[in-house]
């Protein structure tokens, strides 16, 4: 699978930017994968389609946002692109506004970019990391940020048979959904209980029918209003890469 830092080109990185609106910083985002070869220019507007029917769920953590809309005929190539505005714009989320960070992800299937975005999530929950990120002074620095911190973590196979599985839930399965399964892993990892919960990360369409081999759902409120009633518990998640808000889900749905 790509690195981190072969699907984010210094040329997808902009810093410091003033957007007026969320829409107009999804375009700088979309904009940026465009120019890189990513997508087409039709790839901007789904992005901003997504949010306008399903609410703004792709602001995954505090100041964070997450662009992306589904695998599509306007996806290139799996890539992404990194905005950091000026001036923080409110997407509308409840506890997450405004955001300064907006991270677009064109993706050609649902798993070609996995490893990346297990990678992404990673650097983003470290306090150090993304302190770094923040304070980067142009692109090539940010970019050597990204690239010297995903190198130090090296994903370790998983293996063993689950007894219990959780799904993770977005609206198109290949963004936001894979963050909150990186944060739950990492939680069951250090618990010890990795060999016996596994995570899926799926979108709304397929949690529907796989809710049944689900143990839990963890999902943001937007997506759960749309799950509606599934047969199975759903937990909302306001900070997808809080480890300690993953904790506490977990230790509610097992009573531990």
């Amino acid at each position: 699978m790509a690195a981190l830092s072969d699907l984010l080109p210094v040329a997808a990185v902009r810093l410091d930017v003033r957007a007026a609106d969320w829409r107009e910083a999804i375009r700088t985002a979309g904009g940026l994968l465009a120019e890189t070869g990513a997508t087409t220019d039709a790839y901007t507007a789904e992005m901003i389609r997504n949010v306008e029917e399903n609410g703004p769920y792709i602001v995954i953590a505090p100041g964070f946002a997450f662009a992306h809309a589904r695998p599509s005929p306007a996806v290139l190539r799996t890539g992404l692109s990194w905005v950091r505005l000026e001036r923080p714009v409110e997407f509308g989320h409840a506890s997450n506004d405004p955001v300064h960070l907006v991270v677009g992800l064109a993706a050609e299937d649902s798993g070609a970019h996995t490893a990346a975005m297990a990678a992404l999530a990673k650097l983003l929950a470290d306090p150090a990391t993304a302190r770094a990120l923040q304070e980067a002074t142009g692109p090539e620095a940010l970019h050597a940020v990204l690239a010297g911190a995903a190198g130090e973590r090296a994903e370790h196979p998983r293996g063993g048979p689950a007894v219990h599985k959780i799904l993770t839930v977005c609206g198109n399965g290949v963004g936001t959904s894979l963050f909150l399964k990186n944060t739950l892993e990492q939680v069951l990892d250090r618990w010890g209980w990795a060999r016996h919960v596994t995570v899926e990360a799926t979108d709304t369409i397929s949690a529907k029918g796989k809710a049944s081999e689900a143990v839990a759902i963890l999902t943001s409120r937007e997506i759960a209003r749309t799950l509606g009633e599934v047969g199975v518990p759903v937990t909302v998640v306001e900070d997808f890469t809080s480890g300690l808000e993953a904790d506490r889900a977990l230790r509610a749905i097992y009573d531990v």
